[in-house]
């Protein structure tokens, strides 16, 4: 993961995070919570890729867990978060340039049925049974049905965000598969030397043309 990406990164997920506290956590919703940090980190894997997409979805869950009123057990977020960052990573477009709204909104809707299963599995693994009280299927319907309406404000805007001010080169080998643009400076070099080749034989002959 680049460096430039990490203050972008950075400033997203503290947003979308206090949107997640002060707003949305207030509101009193039938089921689940619309989980904004979900969307700001699948909104960023479909940029950086699988490598990114995990490191981002675990530090947004570890501020999530930290961050009050928290009142399950630290790390339980950060393992949900990281792993649909990885797995939203993997479904990245070329470039990060999503080209239809709903390939995007199939993968928030993934996220979004996975992630709640997950966190209650999770859950039930450490003792937290709430959501037995409250029906796992309600959970999962409720989740859908928030984040796919918040999904089209939310990705493309941090998608946008992302591109521009994490200076993502559009080119063919990114660093999560490979190495910084490695394959566009090939293609530089290689064009580069078939065109300079012709225009440099001909000055050659010119130049043995004014010789007396």
């Amino acid at each position: 993961m680049r460096l430039a990406r990490i203050p972008v990164s950075a400033i997203l997920i503290l947003l979308g995070l206090l949107l997640q506290v002060s707003v949305f956590g207030r509101l009193q919703l039938p089921g689940a919570t619309p989980d904004i940090l979900l969307l700001v980190v699948v909104g960023l894997a479909l940029v950086y890729g699988p490598t990114g997409g995990c490191l981002v979805g675990f530090a947004a869950g570890l501020l999530a867990d930290l961050a009050p009123p928290s009142d399950h057990a630290i790390g339980r977020y950060a393992l949900v978060l990281c792993l649909m960052g990885y797995a939203a990573g993997l479904l990245r477009p070329e470039h990060g340039r999503q080209r239809s709204v709903s390939s995007a909104l199939l993968v928030v809707a993934g996220a979004a049925i996975a992630s709640t299963l997950l966190y209650a599995m999770v859950g039930a693994l450490v003792g937290d049974t709430a959501a037995r009280h409250v029906g796992l299927g309600q959970l999962v319907v409720t989740a859908l049905l928030y984040d796919l309406l918040l999904a089209p404000f939310v990705v493309p805007a941090v998608m946008l965000v992302a591109r521009r001010f994490g200076k993502d080169p559009l080119s063919v080998a990114d660093d999560d598969e490979g190495g910084p643009g490695l394959g566009s400076l090939t293609r530089y070099r290689t064009t580069r030397e078939a065109t300079a080749g012709p225009a440099y034989r001909k000055k050659r002959l010119l130049g043995a043309g004014k010789r007396p």
